[in-house]
């Protein structure tokens, strides 16, 4: 009875990978005259499929287009004037698509006991106070310790200052 049963299984299971790999021609049949019609009001039948990228979908609720051809999402003159403060640390990481800027540890040579560490990140397209946020790290003899309270706001200020000037400076330009 065993026999069978695998014998069946068998035949049953080789009937089914051979189905599978079969290698039948379907014809494509493509709308055309009123069957394109049904399709206008999708867009017709060669407009743009929807993604999960696009307007209005789960990665953009709000259906804002992206109009920069780049896809960068973050300020321009955020992103440059966080660059310019920071110019003094090395760079571990910096990303202008998802605004984020990480440094390495930097020792001052007035204090070498201590380290700063640095994470920037750039929240939005516009200029405003809410689009940057920075994130301070401190160690002291390699311990790490809690840095000033203000010195992540004052970093923030002075890349908002920074932006202004290359902001004005692009104005003047113009």
């Amino acid at each position: 009875m065993t026999k069978i049963n695998t014998l069946v299984l068998f035949i049953t299971s080789t009937l089914f990978v051979l189905t599978a790999c079969s290698n039948i021609e379907r014809e494509a049949k493509y709308p055309t005259g009123a069957d394109r019609a049904s399709t206008e009001q999708y867009g017709g039948i060669y407009a743009d499929a929807p993604s999960i990228f696009g307007k209005g979908s789960l990665l953009n609720p709000s259906g804002e287009e992206n109009k920069n051809s780049e896809g960068i999402t973050v300020n321009s003159f955020l992103w440059r004037a966080a660059l310019d403060t920071v110019s003094f640390m090395p760079l571990a990481s910096a990303d202008p698509f998802g605004g984020t800027i990480l440094t390495d540890w930097h020792s001052d040579a007035n204090t070498p006991n201590e380290q700063l560490k640095l994470n920037v990140f750039i929240l939005g397209k516009e200029l405003k106070a809410s689009a940057v946020k920075v994130t301070v790290f401190k160690q002291v003899n390699n311990v790490s310790v809690t840095p000033a309270s203000d010195t992540a706001r004052k970093l923030e200020d002075a890349i908002l200052t920074r932006a202004r000037q290359l902001r004005i400076a692009e104005l003047e330009r113009k």
